[in-house]
């Protein structure tokens, strides 16, 4: 896994939690769950990842 790839990963969950935060504060049920969306994508993102450097043998 490249550097950009784990900080970009890193950067979308770290969006997602502020995201689902704002959205608990303000009552936004809507925002609340795409922030939960865009942290399962990230993490996915990154498992994807570490599998391809599995394979890779690093």
């Amino acid at each position: 896994m490249g550097a950009d790839d784990k900080v970009q990963n890193s950067a979308e969950k770290l969006g997602g939690k502020v995201k689902e935060g704002l959205g608990k504060a303000t009552g936004n049920e809507r925002m609340e769950a795409e922030g939960h969306g865009d942290q399962a994508k990230g993490s996915a993102k990154q498992a994807g990842e570490n599998i391809k450097d599995a394979f890779k043998g690093k």
